[in-house]
């Protein structure tokens, strides 16, 4: 029979979005081998018989993409060698988080167009996946913008190849000549006009005038984004969305970007990299919906990295926002977020999404390549089993349950600030044995501490409590707090401690 001790309540972690049509029946890959011949040279079997996918291969990945849009959702896709490759999941839980968000009652809807959703997708990609599933799973309609021809070529090619709804989708191609517009330009009240432009589809491609500006005057610290227009300059005058979305370039170089051997999703430099990362594009985004607020009624983009997450909140509540939200989007051990502001004002009182009372989380930028995040997980154990607390390691999930008293997070405080890195080197299977197993330490905290990926080279490592709503202990947010820094010192390049 199942222990007692096995039935203790643990902290809800992040999920895949209910409405995700892989929620609660993931994929099988042996199954969709069966029924797709194409699929079945990338499938293999493990030790314990389970159908797995090599998802360091590029063609593995792109092959399971396309067998997934079209068994799932009767969609016809592909995309050239090197072009980024998503995943259906994740991309998806984006999608019904925006549903979400368009379907509550926190500000007015637009009766404009009647029950017409319109989105906007920025830098939509030659998969256009957003368009795509959004269109084919709501009847949502789209505008999606990219910048290379190869982009615009191939996203058309995966609409047209999809005739039912082939109409609700415009592709859009956005031209260099406007790479240097600012906000300080558009200030000056003129309009920028570019040549028309023809796609690899002989298809005429507009170039928008920007509209009216605001008197928005941003930092020059928020100016560092220098590419091509993302939403003035390809927002046509009195368009109206109800939202835009990205997935922003999470890096600053190509070298960043290929730090995970693991996986291997593709993606050019302009899909994956731009100066500054995805902080400045995001603020760049923040920067064009001050003066677009009218045009939206919901600005939104993935984040990659929580400490950008915090940076860009900021940001939002410097220009203005009438409200901020956020999510995390979970798929497996990897983890993003999502940030939606709107400029609308609320119909009701909105509670601040950021408040967790009972959890802290930081990240681990710069993971050195030898390490992954098993490691982090084995470290984790080994710095509280050396202060005698009980610990408990699931490796399937990533998860490490913890109970410990006050008095052994303040013990192991006063060993880690004599050895700072001495739980960091211990050998965690000897840890594994310590006798706090046998004797559960009094007035316990219990908690656990999760290892998520972010993106390649960063983990998130989140400790939540498992009882009460109350505030966090002061000694359990000290002891995270050094764990942090021991787990930095081990497992982190230099660079990566300096933010």
């Amino acid at each position: 029979m199942p222990s007692k001790k096995n039935k203790r309540k643990r902290p809800e972690r992040p999920t895949i979005h209910p409405k995700n049509k892989y929620s609660d029946n993931p994929p099988d890959f042996s199954v969709l081998a069966s029924l797709y011949p194409s699929l079945k040279p990338f499938v293999f079997y493990s030790r314990d018989g389970r159908p797995r996918i090599d998802w360091t291969d590029y063609n593995s990945t792109r092959e399971l993409t396309r067998v997934l849009l079209l068994h799932d959702h009767g969609l016809n896709w592909w995309i050239p060698d090197g072009q980024l490759c998503p995943t259906v999941p994740n991309r998806s839980n984006y999608i019904h988080w925006i549903e979400d968000l368009l379907s509550s009652d926190i500000i007015p809807k637009n009766n404009n167009n009647g029950d017409i959703v319109r989105g906007f997708d920025i830098g939509t990609g030659a998969n256009c996946i957003y368009p795509l599933l959004g269109a084919s799973l709501l009847g949502w309609t789209f505008v999606g913008s990219d910048v290379t021809d190869v982009a615009v070529e191939w996203a058309e090619k995966n609409v047209k190849c999809n005739q039912h709804i082939s109409e609700l989708i415009e592709i859009r191609k956005v031209t260099a000549c406007q790479s240097a517009i600012s906000i300080e330009d558009s200030n000056c009240g003129e309009s920028v006009n570019c040549e028309n432009k023809m796609d690899g589809n002989a298809t005429v491609v507009e170039e928008a005038k920007l509209l009216p500006s605001s008197s928005f005057d941003p930092p020059l610290d928020m100016n560092k984004y220098s590419g091509p227009p993302l939403l003035l300059g390809v927002v046509r005058d009195g368009e109206k969305f109800d939202f835009c979305m990205c997935n922003p370039p999470f890096f600053e170089t190509m070298e960043e970007a290929g730090l995970n051997p693991k996986t291997s999703c593709g993606g050019t430099p302009e899909e994956m990299v731009c100066p500054g990362g995805e902080k400045a594009f995001i603020t760049r985004i923040i920067e064009d919906s001050v003066v677009l607020k009218e045009s939206f009624r919901w600005f939104t983009s993935m984040v990659g990295r929580k400490v950008n997450l915090k940076f860009l909140t900021s940001k939002l509540r410097e220009v203005g926002v009438t409200i901020v939200k956020t999510t995390e989007f979970v798929q497996g051990q990897t983890c993003r977020w999502g940030l939606a502001w709107s400029f609308v004002p609320p119909v009701r009182k909105i509670i601040s999404p950021l408040v967790q009372k009972n959890s802290l989380s930081f990240t681990l930028e710069g993971l050195q390549r030898q390490f992954s995040a098993f490691h982090v997980l084995q470290s984790i154990e080994s710095f509280f089993c050396l202060g005698g607390a009980s610990c408990k390691l699931n490796a399937s999930s990533f998860v490490v349950d913890i109970t410990a008293s006050n008095d052994q997070c303040k013990a192991i405080l006063r060993d880690e600030a004599k050895h700072p890195n001495g739980a960091a080197t211990c050998n965690p299977l000897e840890a594994s044995h310590s006798s706090s197993y046998l004797h559960p330490p009094s007035n316990n905290l219990s908690f656990c501490i999760s290892v998520f990926q972010q993106i390649p080279g960063t983990l998130l490592v989140k400790a939540s409590l498992q009882h009460g709503d109350g505030p966090v202990p002061g000694v359990f947010s000290l002891t995270i707090q050094q764990l942090e820094k021991t787990l930095r010192c081990k497992f982190c390049r230099e660079k990566a401690t300096h933010n």
